[in-house]
């Protein structure tokens, strides 16, 4: 159980480096889709190789293209691209944060498509990102509303992404249902990528191919083998606290006191939905 937590929160600390990465490939002068371009297309080779170790097929019947088709496209194409570009046009803090008021989106799309409830603990929730959002983005931000626009729309694609990953599971291993979505997505990125890049920026893409998308999956599967889903969704809020240590180490970048409050309360209220929903599939049992 103890080295599933372990798991947990090395895959989470994977996940905070996306936008350290971003932030490099922007100095090459990388654009958003060719980061993701490049980043999937090596990511692709690495899963390839795995499931062909783990002696995983890569057969898959044929009516569930067309959903692996959306789900490419909303969570490698339209997701990992809007981060990007938020991360260059903001900060890596600003990013991953705007990232994690994805739980509002859930509750509200909980609540238009399955009719879910509104518990008490869902509306504080609700009340503490929106919150957040405010206190980060500050009265006197320096960010414009492009980039909070932006990160609000990855906030939103992630929130799919979680959506249509549950659909996903259903049929197809884990590393055969991400093979198909990268797979999918990297389609939906050939028209966009400048596929020219810089040689000093390779080393750079493989290791956001490896780090935050290879091994963190990877470690985040292995680890739901001994930690519920619940549980291992609370640890995961790791994630923005290590992108915004990251983020002061290596390029300075710092919160006020403010923005500081706003981040504990959209961490908070990402954690409150998680425990929220641990109880719910305990009343289910």
């Amino acid at each position: 159980m103890k080295r599933g937590y372990l798991f947990v929160f090395l895959a989470a600390s994977m996940w905070g480096t996306l936008g350290i990465f971003a932030k490099y490939l922007d100095g090459f002068g990388l654009t958003p889709f060719t980061m993701v371009f490049y980043r999937v297309l090596f990511a692709l080779t690495l899963l390839g190789f795995y499931l062909k170790l783990r002696g995983i097929g890569f057969s898959i019947e044929f009516s569930r293209l067309k959903f692996y088709a959306i789900y490419g496209f909303f969570s490698i194409f339209l997701f990992y691209t809007l981060y990007f570009y938020t991360v260059t046009i903001s900060s890596v803090s600003f990013a991953v944060l705007l990232l994690y008021t994805a739980p509002v989106y859930s509750i509200i799309l909980g609540r238009l498509l399955f009719k879910e409830s509104l518990s008490p603990e869902k509306f504080l929730s609700l009340l503490m990102v929106i919150s957040g959002v405010f206190l980060v983005n500050g009265v006197n931000s320096s960010f414009s509303t492009k980039a909070l626009v932006f990160g609000l729309l990855t906030g939103l694609t992630y929130a799919l992404y979680g959506v249509l990953a549950k659909f996903a599971i259903r049929k197809e291993e884990p590393e055969k249902a991400l093979f198909y979505t990268l797979l999918f997505g990297f389609v939906f990125l050939i028209p966009f990528t400048d596929f020219k890049v810089p040689a000093g920026s390779l080393p750079y893409l493989f290791g956001l191919a490896f780090f935050p998308t290879f091994l963190g999956y990877i470690l985040y599967n292995h680890a739901l083998r001994e930690v519920e889903v619940s549980r291992a969704s609370i640890v995961a809020t790791v994630e923005p606290v290590v992108a915004i240590f990251l983020a002061f180490v290596l390029f300075g970048e710092k919160l006020s006191t403010s923005q500081l409050l706003g981040a504990a309360l959209i961490i908070g209220g990402s954690i409150l939905v998680h425990i929220r929903e641990r109880r719910e599939e305990w009343d289910q049992m």
